[in-house]
């Protein structure tokens, strides 16, 4: 994270700005990287780590640097989007790992990024740099692009409008591509996306729906791009979402359900 170019004024925007600082590439600071970071004095960062280490929101190592502490973990687990979620999908993204053996994720929308709330991986599956609590760019992902296809309209207008990171030759950068991807995605139910974010990967993805019919989330199976049958796994990932929907009380796992089964008719014809 780079430094920041004003002083967050108030005292939970200060709090804010320390936590901030922390990521996956960053997370073990020392006292003068997070006062860098925040653009906080460094009386001001030891007052404030002080205070967020007394309740346990950040741990000092031996080494003298601080990381997020099992406190914060424990709060975050409660947030009640996720928790609802994660429980309505385990039993259902267990089932796809038994299937499958290959990584299993669930995520949601936040702002203007995906973020993974649960994955499941194998032993042997592919190489990926999602992870749970992890965000990425939705244009690049499979989860990304069913839950972007279903985003209000200001949102996908916001991203659409942003520079669209190109993290492969295939990651998919023009809006008018991806506005019609998203459209495809709208009509059949599902998404894959081969190669857009890592080459040796290819992401199958369904959106999950709540009790208003909105889609609330997302599930994907990524398989190792070169051994990928993906009109295999759809139905499967299809029904796995429609399991989650209607567990959440969504009006439409019927609609998905005739999905499901005008894909397993289609996989038995040649291709």
């Amino acid at each position: 994270m780079p430094p920041r170019t004003t002083e967050p004024v108030s005292v939970g925007a200060r709090l804010i700005a320390v936590l901030d600082t922390f990521s996956a590439r960053a997370s073990a600071l020392t006292l003068s990287e997070i006062s860098r970071r925040t653009g906080l004095p460094l009386t001001s960062t030891h007052r404030l780590v002080g205070e967020l280490a007394a309740g346990g929101l950040l741990e000092r190592g031996d080494d003298s640097r601080y990381r997020i502490g099992l406190r914060l973990w424990e709060i975050a687990s409660l947030a009640p989007r996720g928790v609802r979620l994660r429980e309505s999908a385990m039993p259902f993204l267990e089932d796809l790992y038994e299937a499958t053996h290959q990584h299993v994720q669930l995520a949601v929308l936040e702002g203007h990024e995906v973020l993974y709330l649960e994955r499941i991986s194998g032993r042997d599956a592919v190489s990926i740099i999602s992870r749970v609590g992890g965000r990425l760019a939705p244009h690049a992902t499979g989860v990304g692009v069913v839950l972007l296809a279903h985003a209000p309209a200001d949102v996908q207008e916001a991203i659409l409008a942003a520079p669209l990171r190109r993290f492969t030759p295939r990651t998919v950068t023009r809006p008018s591509d991806l506005r019609r991807i998203l459209a495809d995605v709208r009509r059949d139910g599902y998404a894959i996306t081969d190669g857009t974010i890592e080459t040796v990967a290819l992401s199958v993805a369904a959106p999950v729906r709540g009790p208003d019919d909105a889609v609330v989330a997302a599930i994907s199976v990524v398989v190792p791009t070169e051994s990928a049958q993906p009109r295999e796994i759809v139905p499967a990932v299809v029904a796995a979402a429609r399991g989650i929907s209607r567990v959440l009380g969504a009006p439409s796992s019927q609609r998905l359900a005739r999905t499901v089964r005008r894909e397993t008719h289609r996989r038995d014809l040649p291709l």
